[in-house]
């Protein structure tokens, strides 16, 4: 991996751009090439383009940062990736949690709000069976009736058999 790595004293970064292993850290003092340095601070940077592309066709991947910066210098082609830092990174970590916990509690309110309207639902259903009920005995009522003619049906399939 192309990656920079820091050097330069406290308060007063500037990094090397060097090859390293993808496992190894990026303060770690090994590297296996050495492509490039860069100053943020007066803007001074060198760098091997042949080197980098060298190493980028032999399957070396770059940091979004380093990146950045080499498509900015016209060494690499392409669209530059957005990269956060690792303080705001924090920050916005805190933010989305707070984001995902205000949406939670809007969420249990829309849904105490649909569990009171489903019990005032049922309420009213409740009290709705309660009118049915009398108009479901009148139905009752005259069931009795159809039973008369089903007495007089057997007299008739008798009668067949007699002929």
């Amino acid at each position: 991996m192309i990656r920079f790595q820091r050097i330069g004293r406290k308060n007063d970064a500037s990094f090397r751009m060097a090859v390293l292993e993808k496992t190894a850290g990026p303060k770690a003092g090994k590297y296996v090439d050495l492509v490039g340095t860069y100053n943020p601070k007066t803007k001074q940077i060198t760098y091997k383009a042949d080197r980098i592309k060298d190493w980028i066709t032999k399957g070396a991947q770059v940091s979004p940062s380093l990146k950045n910066l080499l498509i900015k210098n016209g060494v690499l082609e392409g669209s530059k990736t957005a990269v956060i830092s690792k303080k705001n990174l924090e920050k916005n970590i805190a933010k989305k949690r707070a984001e995902d916990e205000a949406a939670a509690l809007k969420a249990a309110e829309e849904k105490a709000k649909a569990e009171a309207a489903s019990a005032k639902a049922a309420e009213e259903a409740a009290n709705a069976p309660v009118e049915e009920a009398p108009a479901q005995e009148e139905v009752s009522v005259e069931a009795p009736e159809e039973a008369a003619p089903a007495e007089i049906a057997p007299e008739t399939p008798a009668e067949e058999p007699a002929a």
